[in-house]
């Protein structure tokens, strides 16, 4: 292409660079940079950006920080726990003591996410007071930013108090796992009109309360899209669709380490199960075989 008189550059000018460098992106809850943590302010700006940001669980330092590098903006120390770390069939049996060593871990193993906990089953359903309590624990001792609990209208009184103490409280409405005697297994939650209306109180029973988000899980995805509508705190979907403003998975389903079914909102990133257990075997055959320590792993 031939340049035009007044396109040409004059004689000893510098060509303007073709593009400006990217500046320092401090705003964005994932991808975002900065030295300091995560804030429940951050995750309320982004729902006025319409932003979606991701979380995940974690359970130790390591893995936290994996999860931290790689920018996920909240870490939840969920009492999934029970299921996918301790061994219990439910999260029912998990208690404060396990939930407060492990999130000491996960905060411990962070510089910039901030880290939700859990309130395990028995840990808040006496009261505010109670809730109080045991919330106060995992701030003090264990660090964390926020806490989590279950249940819409009748958790209301405890997500007040504790956000009027100074504790920022995310809920968890739908399908709460804690409740799993109650519900007879994990059905979904919200399908037909009094149970989608009973829904959307109780995300309005708990925005009102003061929680900076709510947790929707197994919920129609419809109903999660107008639940996320009517709201201005963000709604955080596990099996609710794709019009919530962040979507949480389980990291040991997403990662692929569990044995067996699959529920159907998981989508699985990577098959770490096979992974490292053909790395076991390799090891093993090693050491059987002799190949194991050689020369370069052996001190004289």
């Amino acid at each position: 292409m031939t340049l035009s008189p007044a396109q040409e550059p004059a004689a000893g000018a510098t060509a303007e660079p073709t593009a400006q460098p990217a500046k320092e992106n401090t705003k964005t809850l994932y991808g975002g940079t900065g030295s300091r943590r995560v804030t429940v302010r951050d995750v309320a700006a982004a729902k006025g950006r319409g932003e979606k940001w991701p979380m995940l669980t974690a359970y130790d330092a390591m893995t936290a920080s994996v999860f931290d590098e790689s920018g996920i903006p909240v870490l939840l120390v969920g009492d999934s726990m029970g299921n996918c770390h301790l061994g219990y069939e439910s999260t029912v049996p998990v208690t404060m003591d396990e939930i407060a060593l492990l999130s000491a871990a996960v905060v411990r193993g962070t510089k910039r996410a901030l880290v939700v906990a859990d309130l395990p089953f028995g840990a808040y359903q006496e009261g505010p007071v109670q809730a109080l309590r045991n919330a106060t624990r995992l701030v003090k001792e264990a660090g964390v930013g926020a806490v989590k609990l279950e249940g819409g209208e009748r958790s209301a009184h405890q997500v007040e108090l504790l956000v009027s103490s100074g504790i920022p409280v995310m809920a968890h409405v739908g399908l709460t796992p804690q409740s799993v005697h109650a519900f007879g297994g994990y059905p979904v939650q919200g399908r037909g009109e009094e149970a989608a209306a009973q829904l959307l109180r109780d995300a309005k029973a708990v925005q009102d309360a003061g929680a900076f988000a709510v947790v929707l899980e197994a919920v129609p995805a419809e109903l999660a899209a107008e639940v996320t509508r009517s709201l201005h705190i963000p709604t955080v979907g596990i099996g609710a669709g794709a019009e919530c403003d962040a979507q949480v998975l389980v990291w040991t389903d997403m990662a692929g380490l569990n044995a067996g079914r699959v529920p159907r909102f998981v989508k699985q990133y990577l098959a770490l199960r096979e992974l490292l257990g053909g790395a076991a075997k390799a090891f093993a055959e090693d050491v059987v075989g002799g190949a194991f320590p050689a020369e370069e792993h052996t001190f004289h």
